[in-house]
């Protein structure tokens, strides 16, 4: 592989990282609401999972810093809500010492008599933050659902490969960082799963889902694709219309780990979508259908081949898609038919790009809004405002002006 090429692909899969069932489809077994405590809860997939357990009548516990919930507008003031930092050395308003530290509000609730019939894990990163909220909650939880990542597999060279496969390591198990290009960040996943097992052996659901798409994903990898489809025009279509994609929308996640819950399942699964497979030429036609739907005049494609854009590709990069060849040919080919057979469904790509359509104008009021709000915050400290993205702006891939220019490049090169 070239230095350029390698390149292009790390940039494209570090600014990934970094940053599917039809509803109703899933049997909701008939028995007492079951109590369930989320240490997370208000990013992304905590609030998928918090509102298909309150559709289902569970009980609810939210345990986090109480931060991320006061920009994202997802209180849930229904739950029980604990605080705390997942870092049992530091305090919910971390580096401030000031909040309850650690999980000291868990063990509190303990103490006093506090039970759950499974505990979900959205927000664990390194294994001794891991450990220490599992081993905490061992005695007072029936299981533990721990959310990690298709990144935590040693190599993408091969497609169709199962759980089976061997998990990335590290030079230093100790290491709390990412890494250069995000190369910790699935070793780190991997040894959280073994801290995991390692307090609840047995009663572990180890979930490894893929790119997460869908509504509130402040990140807009996958995103960027049905609002750049509505804005029109012509739009650069990276790679060919064959090449395969993975990808699983948050509420199809989410019902699957209360599938989980409720069926007591546990092991190691690879959790993406859609069942059944599909590529990226289907994928952007879902973006046109969602973009139709809401009376927008879908963009045009034109198709730049993966091997041009290696020297030429924009700046950003793209995400979601990569192309399907040396060591990331399996990339996006990983066998999910354990979670198939364990109930998993997937909605349709279309339902999801048109639910992100309906939901990206308020999106991006309330990401000015945020904004305006650090502003004036640090204004009012007597602070200069920290370095912000302008937040009418798609956080990933091109922006218009480097897709203009690389189609342009691409036309001169092609002779139109």
């Amino acid at each position: 592989m070239t230095t350029s090429r390698r390149a292009f692909l790390q940039a494209s899969l570090a600014a990934s990282a970094a940053l599917a069932f039809t509803p109703g489809a899933l049997a909701r077994p008939r028995r007492k609401p079951l109590r369930i405590l989320i240490l997370g809860g208000t990013g992304f997939l905590g609030p998928a999972i918090v509102e298909e357990a309150q559709k289902r009548g569970h009980e609810l516990t939210l345990f986090n810093r109480g931060r991320r919930e006061k920009t994202k507008g997802t209180t849930f003031d229904f739950a029980t809500r604990l605080h705390g930092n997942r870092d049992p050395d530091k305090h919910a308003e971390d580096p401030k010492p000031e909040g309850p530290k650690g999980l000291a509000e868990i063990a509190d609730a303990i103490a006093k008599g506090a039970k759950w019939d499974a505990v979900v894990d959205t927000s664990g990163y390194y294994p001794r933050v891991v450990k220490a909220s599992a081993e905490l909650l061992a005695p007072a939880a029936g299981m533990y659902v721990f959310i990690s990542t298709l990144s935590v597999y040693a190599s993408n060279e091969k497609g169709g490969m199962d759980e089976a496969a061997p998990v990335g390591v590290m030079p230093d198990p100790t290491i709390e960082n990412m890494g250069p290009q995000m190369s910790y960040y699935g070793p780190l996943k991997a040894l959280c799963e073994q801290a995991a097992e390692a307090a609840f052996p047995g009663r572990t659901l180890n979930l490894r889902p893929g790119y997460i798409v869908g509504v509130r994903d402040d990140t807009d990898r996958f995103t960027y694709w049905p609002v750049r489809t509505s804005q029109g025009g012509m739009m650069l279509a990276p790679g060919t219309p064959d090449d395969p994609v993975q990808f699983i929308d948050v509420r199809d996640l989410a019902a699957f780990i209360l599938h989980g819950i409720e069926h007591k399942t546990a092991g190691v699964m690879n959790v993406t979508g859609p069942v059944g497979g599909t590529t990226w030429g289907k994928t952007l036609d879902a973006c046109a259908e969602a973009s139709r739907r809401l009376t927008h005049a879908p963009a045009e494609r034109t198709w730049v081949s993966a091997s041009w854009l290696e020297a030429n590709g924009p700046k950003e990069g793209f995400s979601i898609w990569i192309p399907p060849t040396g060591e990331y040919a399996g990339f996006h080919q990983r066998s999910i038919a354990r979670a198939v057979a364990a109930g998993l469904t997937t909605r349709p790509a279309a339902d999801t790009c048109a639910e992100i359509l309906s939901w990206w104008p308020g999106e991006l009021e309330r990401r000015a809004r945020v904004t305006q709000e650090m502003i004036d915050a640090a204004k009012a400290r007597g602070e200069a405002p920290p370095p912000m993205a302008n937040p009418a702006l798609l956080r990933a891939g091109p922006s218009r002006d480097s897709e203009a220019e690389v189609l342009a490049r691409w036309k001169e090169r092609t002779g139109g």
